[in-house]
């Protein structure tokens, strides 16, 4: 698998957008020392790949950048969440650490094993999590000065069915998931994302959303909301072509970037 590809990518928007749209999920790519890691052969590495990524999420934020009236940022994670999930804690605090999947998964969606006993996460949380956290950092701490606050909406998508790693799956599974934040997600960006994407739910089957350690709890000029996208809407589970929802959520995206950009 590719090892040169840069691990994460921060593409421009309009001067005076405040919005960014982070897509940490998308991507299936995998370093060669990080695939050396894993003890799954290539077809069941496939498998996983198929079920853990957020399929096609990268194509939805382009498109929906491309129709709004004011240019979002985009905030793309190049590598697959198998090298390190950027939206984890890198420590104790990671409830998901319970089921194997913290900053570095060490078990699969399934519950099987995925790196092997006593594997030391630190390299990659060094070399991959930590220059992620940085660089959103910066990106927020860009629009913030450029137009006095910052809204991250993190686009995301979920299978119809729960999958045993799921903690919290026994909820409802609504076409999309408003993920919220007692302290960033303020009502009127929770309102326009209710208006832009119509049917949704809250907080069902995922919750939260993801602000930089340095402003969570701290700045409300930083609002945050996770979009997640229920995936048979748009594409063919669990990791097949996209369908023509992609375009009509792609439009519904760029709705609830018009909105809040203003």
């Amino acid at each position: 698998m590719p090892s040169a590809a840069p691990s994460f990518e921060l593409l421009p928007g309009a001067a005076r957008s405040p919005v960014i749209l982070h897509v940490p999920h998308a991507a299936r790519d995998l370093p060669d020392e990080v695939r050396a890691g894993i003890v799954l052969d290539d077809e069941a590495l496939a498998r996983e790949l198929d079920h853990i990524t957020d399929a096609h999420t990268d194509r939805l934020a382009e498109a929906a950048a491309g129709r709004a009236a004011v240019r979002p940022w985009r905030f793309v994670n190049r590598l697959s969440r198998l090298a390190v999930d950027p939206e984890r804690f890198p420590d104790e605090r990671e409830e998901m650490r319970a089921v194997g999947m913290g900053a570095v998964y060490t078990r699969t969606t399934h519950g099987a094993a995925l790196r092997p006993e006593g594997f030391e996460a630190g390299p990659l949380v060094e070399r991959y999590f930590l220059p992620y956290a940085r660089a959103m950092t910066r990106a927020v701490t860009e629009r913030l000065a450029a137009t006095g606050r910052a809204v991250i909406v993190d686009v995301h998508s979920y299978p119809s069915h729960r999958l045993p790693y799921e903690l919290h799956g026994d909820g409802t599974r609504p076409p999309v998931c408003l993920g919220t934040d007692s302290f960033h997600t303020s009502p009127r960006l929770l309102d326009a994302a209710r208006e832009a994407f119509g049917e949704t739910g809250l907080d069902s089957p995922f919750s939260g959303t993801y602000v930089p350690l340095e402003f969570h709890g701290l700045d409300a000029r930083v609002e945050a909301v996770m979009v997640e996208i229920r995936r048979d809407t748009y594409m063919t589970e669990p990791g097949g072509p996209a369908g023509p929802g992609l375009e009509r959520l792609a439009g519904a995206l760029a709705g609830l970037v018009d909105a809040v950009s203003r």
